[in-house]
């Protein structure tokens, strides 16, 4: 595992740690061309400070489709363990956040969860396998997500409860943001449906997300 003193290091470089601001206050993925138009360096920099920046476990790398001929794109957004670290808002200041808009807004906890991860998108196109997009989101959002397709049949564990404090206290609440959030995970994968959330003790996670494949999307 990464050291502070090592992420510490990776940020040192001022560039390095302008990109990493960028990637953090993204609402989205960004891809080494934009994060060159942003900085103003050249591509090949951006791509060097990347790297340090992914090895110190600061942001994760994800592939997404080329636009046209050539290798897919590679992607960066914030690594779950920078959160609360560096500047970076930590889980529970976003749950603060989401309660304080289903009390201002009166929605539900799932539709409220619903519209906070349609704010957090994966990149600007979609990864290729709408599993592969899910995952990838759940993992942003700091739920570490195993995941097991048989089928249409897809389950997906998640290994971490971002809130399990306020969790063992309002499950109703904080599981409702939950589902909400694998929602509209889902609606933008482009091709998964969330069936039912089997929750579990949230000191040891392991709450499981039961969800199929729409016809067009099984292989």
């Amino acid at each position: 595992m990464t050291t502070l003193q090592e992420q510490a290091r990776a940020l040192g470089d001022p560039t390095r740690h302008e990109i990493f601001r960028h990637v953090a206050d993204a609402t989205e993925s960004l891809d080494v061309a934009e994060l060159t138009d942003r900085i103003g360096v050249h591509h090949n920099a951006v791509r060097q400070h990347l790297t340090k920046l992914v090895e110190a476990e600061l942001v994760v790398q994800d592939t997404l489709p080329s636009r046209g001929r050539g290798r897919p794109r590679l992607c960066y957004s914030l690594h779950p363990s920078a959160a609360s670290r560096w500047g970076v808002t930590g889980p529970y200041e976003r749950l603060s956040l989401l309660l304080s808009e289903v009390i201002r807004t009166g929605d539900s906890p799932v539709e409220v969860g619903r519209r906070a991860a349609r704010r957090h998108r994966l990149g600007t196109a979609a990864a290729p396998h709408p599993v592969d997009a899910f995952v990838a989101q759940m993992a942003r959002e700091g739920f570490e997500p195993t995941v097991d397709v048989r089928g249409d049949t897809v389950e997906v564990v998640l290994g971490c409860c971002p809130f399990a404090t306020t969790a063992l206290a309002d499950p109703d609440t904080v599981c409702g943001l939950h589902l909400g959030m694998a929602y509209g995970a889902a609606e933008q994968s482009g091709g998964l449906v969330v069936d039912e959330l089997l929750p579990e003790d949230p000191r040891h996670a392991g709450c499981r997300l039961r969800c199929h494949l729409v016809e067009e999307s099984v292989a």
